[in-house]
């Protein structure tokens, strides 16, 4: 679907930039080439990536509209264009995505031996079972409200599964009165039935519409549906006479009151049920999304991961260690040797939780200071730094509590940090702290040593599995010493820290951007050979894509790898007419920061935390770092030569806004997987041979 844009404008909007993104993800669900059970684990993807949309994207344009704005957008689109444009859009995907999961999905699981059934079309053993189940494990847990004048709509959790019933006095259709059954949010959605060979499973939702009678003895039950809501997710801070963890916890609970931008409805239902829930929680028809079956098409995700089915799964592809055990059980002696670049999730993210570990277990490391934006249930990292500051090593950890929707676990993790002792920092006032840096301060016979990990993504290593990013391992000094200075920068009163090789936002970032782009322009108007390559998740900064456009029109030769959203218009003749843009979608989320300037030759390379967004460049805390030892930059180089190279994941963008698939009788080559057949062929087993001639012992030198 072409993306709107205007001719006037130079840039595709960004909304709709960012629904082209999902339409691809939404591609990989629908080709019949995926796995199976993967084609419905991006499903469940699509689904969870619109909830989000909805919450953040939607409702902050849905607020700019409410309060009159006009202005265009820099694509030429207002607030209200834009809404229409995003509604129309969504709506079509949404329905696509319910009718693929019930027409396609679900039928194909049916023929593989995985039942997802309708309680009606239960048999009667089954159904009695269900009915068990419901009196013993679901109704003590519910709480039916009851909707009249004296009683108002309750306040419903964003996202949280509701059923709505339609009530009179029992055998009688009359004087309808409305009852909200909200489920627990700790009760499977899918429920799977007992005793039965093959894997089959009801929803919950159903199960509780045809147990009615249980719920409200001696009533009739004329109509009941399924339905969700979405909410606007945005914080409101104020922590005027609080701290901002106390702020961060109010603003929390206040979320869960905050206006209803999205009601989702089963498609059976009446209009005038439709109409009467509308009205209660606020929402004009346009807000209104009626669809056929699964309503949360994320519960699907339980059946992704069941045991067995192999072939319905993509063939697994563990991570390989590429550092030699050795090396890793003395894990700061590898790194004096030599810098050590990781790529995830192809190598391994343990050297990375082994650097922590063996940090917080080492007696001659004296300090440890780390940021943690995103990290997974049962972090081994949070646990070697509690351990860490147990044992009474300095620990100071950044934990960013506006981390949006890990702001609970983030809260927990800070806590649990303090109570071991280490410092804890809740962020830095009016900005995030999205970098990915740890810094080891140790003890050696030459005095103290500072060891860095940066990375292009979390300190998690649940993710690590299904992002690619990359992370340098390194003990350089001028990078150490700079590491120093921005942990003293976020710690304590100080001006913006002078770096000599970190590039940090927002002080100096977009400064430095612009000033690689345009030194390839220089070059390129003095006949220079010119070319810039950059990977990114997302590019809407519309400073960053005018240099990109000028150096086009200079000659220089551009390279974007963008996964998700993209407002730059590549191909147009005389504008852009030297940029392609690629995106890869496949098994694993793109999310390493890459970005490559020809110099004259000798490329600079970096890796960063930051996308080109405003937000990244100007209003958080972000690092971009040089790759210099030669086989770390030509690891990364050949990494991002691959990425141009795809031909079966990858996406180009057109000058109309399409995503086309690339043409060609081209050997189909499919980076993901050549990354992990790279991987494995890098194994070492053992470290490399050391020649070492054999001396006297009287010979001086076998004393040195």
């Amino acid at each position: 679907m072409t993306l709107l844009m205007s001719e006037r404008k130079p840039v595709f909007n960004r909304e709709l930039s960012w629904l082209a993104f999902n339409e691809r993800v939404f591609e990989e669900a629908r080709d019949a080439s995926n796995p199976l059970l993967e084609r419905v684990r991006f499903a469940t993807i699509v689904a969870s990536n619109l909830d989000e949309f909805f919450m953040v994207r939607v409702a902050a344009i849905k607020g700019a509209v409410a309060e009159g704005d006009v202005r265009p957008h820099a694509c030429g689109m207002t607030p209200r264009e834009q809404l229409n444009a995003i509604r129309e859009r969504a709506a079509t995907m949404l329905n696509e995505l319910h009718t693929l999961v019930t027409g396609t999905l679900i039928p194909a699981l049916d023929a593989k031996g995985i039942h997802v059934l309708d309680v009606s079309a239960l048999p009667p053993q089954s159904r009695a079972a269900v009915a068990a189940y419901f009196q013993t494990e679901v109704l003590p847990a519910l709480t039916p409200l009851a909707i009249d004048v004296e009683r108002p709509f309750p306040m419903l959790s964003a996202l949280s599964l509701n059923v709505a019933f339609w009530l009179s006095p029992a055998d009688e259709e009359r004087d309808r009165r409305l009852a909200v059954v909200q489920v627990p949010s700790r009760l499977p959605r899918l429920v799977r039935l007992a005793g039965i060979d093959e894997p089959t499973f009801v929803r919950l939702d159903d199960i509780m519409r045809a147990e009615s009678g249980a719920i409200f003895p001696g009533q009739f039950v004329g109509e009941s549906a399924a339905f969700r809501l979405a909410r606007d997710a945005e914080l409101e801070l104020d922590d005027e006479g609080e701290s901002f963890l106390e702020a961060v916890e109010r603003s929390l609970r206040q979320r869960r009151r905050n206006d209803v931008v999205r009601l989702e409805i089963a498609a059976e239902a009446s209009a005038d049920a439709v109409d009467h829930l509308a009205r209660l929680v606020d929402v004009n028809a346009d807000d209104i999304y009626r669809l056929p079956g699964f309503i949360d098409v994320r519960a699907l995700a339980a059946i992704c991961d069941i045991p067995g089915y192999v072939e319905l799964r993509f063939p697994p592809q563990p991570p390989v260690v590429t550092i030699p055990p050795g090396e890793q059980d003395d894990i700061f002696a590898a790194i004096d040797r030599r810098d050590i670049l990781l790529h995830h999730p192809y190598e391994s993210f343990d050297p990375v939780v082994a650097f922590v570990e063996a940090a917080a277990e080492d007696p001659d490391v004296l300090a440890i200071k780390q940021t943690l934006y995103r990290t997974s249930g049962d972090s081994p990292i949070v646990a070697a730094l509690t351990r860490a500051a147990d044992e009474g090593k300095q620990v100071t950890a950044l934990v960013e509590l506006m981390a949006r929707f890990d702001e609970s676990r983030n809260i927990r993790w800070a806590r649990r940090l303090e109570e071991m002792g280490a410092h804890v920092i809740y962020g830095i006032r009016h900005y995030k702290v999205h970098s990915k840096i740890c810094l080891v301060v140790r003890r050696t016979k030459e005095g103290l040593h500072r060891y860095v990990h940066l990375g292009t993504g979390n300190y998690n290593d649940g993710t690590a599995r299904l992002y690619t990013d990359m992370g340098l391992l390194t003990s350089d000094p001028v990078i150490a010493a700079d590491a120093s200075a921005f942990w003293s920068a976020l710690t304590g009163y100080s001006d913006p820290p002078r770096l000599r090789k970190l590039v940090m936002a927002p002080t100096l970032l977009r400064e430095r951007l612009l000033s690689l782009i345009h030194g390839e322009r220089r070059r390129a108007l003095d006949g220079q050979p010119a070319r810039i390559m950059a990977k990114m998740n997302s590019l809407i900064d519309v400073e960053i894509i005018k240099a990109l456009y000028e150096a086009s029109q200079a000659g220089v030769r551009i390279d974007l790898n963008v996964r998700g959203m993209c407002t730059l218009k590549p191909g147009i003749p005389g504008l852009s007419d030297r940029i392609t843009v690629t995106s890869i979608v496949g098994r694993y989320l793109e999310h390493a920061r890459v970005f490559v300037f020809h110099s004259g030759g000798d490329e600079d390379v970096y890796l960063a935390s930051a996308d080109w967004m405003p937000r990244n460049l100007d209003a958080r805390v972000e690092l971009m770092f040089p790759i210099e030892a030669p086989a770390a930059r030509r690891k990364v180089l050949d990494a991002l030569a691959a990425m141009f190279r795809d031909n079966v994941k990858a996406r180009r963008l057109q000058p109309d806004g399409e995503w086309k698939r690339p043409g060609g009788a081209a050997e189909p080559f499919d980076a993901q997987r050549y990354f992990h057949e790279q991987a494995r062929q890098s194994i070492i087993t053992d470290p490399p041979p050391v020649f070492e001639p054999r001396m006297e012992p009287d010979d001086p030198r076998a004393r040195h």
